[in-house]
């Protein structure tokens, strides 16, 4: 994601993420939250998300992947938050499991190789690699 703060220029920008040695160094302001490891976990994070959202008035969500993806996406849908999914540059043909759930739910999906849009359908776009 870093790799394409340029592009936000100019915008209010924050981050909902994971603790994490880099991510609590981001000089942009930050939300951070435990790593989930469970169905379970991911649900406890519905409300401090939802209390983030609602806070911050967010008009997108851009998300790189990982599980916090999925409350966050589900929330932005609910409050008609425009959502973008960036699949993760490693996935060359395989889809991710945060990937396949949140497919559905974002206003866009990008992917970054061509061979992968396929493999997700029609809704996937390739435009060139993100990253």
């Amino acid at each position: 994601m870093m790799r394409l703060m340029e592009a936000f220029q100019g915008h209010d920008v924050f981050f909902i993420t994971y603790h994490h040695p880099r991510t609590e160094s981001l000089p942009y302001r930050k939300y951070l939250m435990n790593n989930v490891h469970s169905p379970m976990a991911t649900l406890l994070l519905f409300p401090r998300i939802l209390s983030i959202l609602m806070k911050e008035e967010p008009d997108i969500m851009i998300s790189t992947g990982d599980e916090i993806a999925i409350p966050s996406f589900l929330l932005a849908r609910i409050l008609r938050v425009k959502t973008i999914y960036i699949e993760s540059w490693c996935r060359v043909r395989t889809t991710s499991g945060t990937g396949r759930i949140v497919y559905r739910m974002a206003n866009e999906f990008l992917v970054q190789w061509p061979d992968l849009a396929e493999e997700y359908g029609k809704k996937a776009k390739y435009e060139g690699a993100v990253v």
